[in-house]
């Protein structure tokens, strides 16, 4: 492989971990608000499959992308609403809720979505923009300016989730809610209230990541879509450190090293890249880390280290 060619490839790669890290990216943004919160986030997997049977399903009715988005949006805000009412106000284990929130969209995504699978060419699209003058840049061209609309959602995101945590006054009032909640209530702070709207918040951004999933990176819709991209999202979380910024460096890169396998199959000179085998040795890879961070995270020490709030998975009552 030539230097340009190696250059050539290495920007393509970059450009398509951008596309397909952005999913990850919008579910990792909410699970980090919601667990700077206190509340723990295990039903990614659930809401991000909701929101794209919902968001495929209402694009195909209305013929509107946008309007795909914003059922898909609202799915997972809904269903996050019902899990807030029953791990922050009924005060259930949020591990054994978490998980069951994501069996019951897994399901309900299944069950609602499987008329729809034979109709993917009937969905309209979230559009993909080459900007005029700007795209034909060296390499940023290419990163930047050929991207998916939602792409550049991710990218805008990223800083006003920093913002809202760190520069706002509500931003302080989760960060104080997930650290020390009875002294945040002492201070005249809604606990429940910051809790649940954090949850509602990150089932939101879950939708939406499975909208621009079945509506914009691999349009259409099949049972199972995420591939576990949800879990994934989980895994970043600890990985980032609690922090939006390194949640977007992680969701990239796990975007772009799920691209890697793919593109080496067509590179010449690499036969070896195209044993299957192989192939499915190097998928596994990015998932195996994911599960590495979150082994590693899930200690106290390490957690209190990495950052994670202090009140984080401990339900809260007034008085106790």
């Amino acid at each position: 492989m030539s230097g340009h060619e190696a250059l050539t490839f290495t920007v393509n790669l970059l450009a398509a971990g951008l596309a397909r890290g952005t999913p990850i990216l919008f579910a990792t943004l909410g699970g980090v608000v919601a667990e700077r919160s206190g509340v723990m986030n295990l039903g990614i997997e659930g809401m991000m499959l909701t929101g794209a049977m919902t968001a495929f399903a209402t694009a195909r009715v209305t013929g509107s992308a946008a309007l795909g988005v914003l059922a898909g949006m609202a799915a997972g805000g809904v269903l996050a609403l019902l899990y807030a009412l029953v791990v922050v106000h009924l005060r259930a284990d949020q591990v054994v809720s978490g998980l069951a929130l994501g069996f019951v969209g897994t399901g309900l995504s299944a069950v609602l979505g499987a008329p729809l699978v034979e109709h993917m060419e009937a969905t309209a699209r979230i559009p993909t923009w080459n900007v005029p003058v700007l795209s034909r840049i060296p390499i940023l061209g290419t990163l930047l300016f050929r991207q998916n609309l939602v792409v550049w959602l991710g990218i805008a995101l990223v800083p006003l989730c920093w913002l809202l945590l760190y520069r706002t006054k509500w931003g302080l009032a989760i960060r104080a809610v997930g650290e020390h909640p009875s002294a945040a209530d002492s201070l005249g702070v809604s606990v429940y209230g910051v809790r649940t709207a954090s949850m509602v918040f990150a089932g939101v951004m879950a939708g939406l990541a499975g909208a621009s999933l079945s509506l914009a990176i691999t349009p259409g819709w099949v049972d199972g879509m995420t591939a576990g991209q949800g879990w994934v999202a989980v895994g970043l979380v600890i990985f980032a450190g609690w922090n939006p910024v390194r949640a977007a460096a992680g969701a990239w890169l796990f975007g772009a090293i799920r691209r890697l396998p793919l593109d080496l199959q067509g590179v010449e000179g690499l036969p070896l890249f195209r044993n299957p085998n192989l192939g499915y040795f190097l998928s596994m890879l990015p998932y195996l880390f994911v599960i590495a961070a979150v082994v590693f995270g899930s200690r106290g020490a390490m957690r209190r280290r990495l950052g994670a709030p202090a009140a984080l998975g401990i339900p809260w009552a007034r008085g106790e």
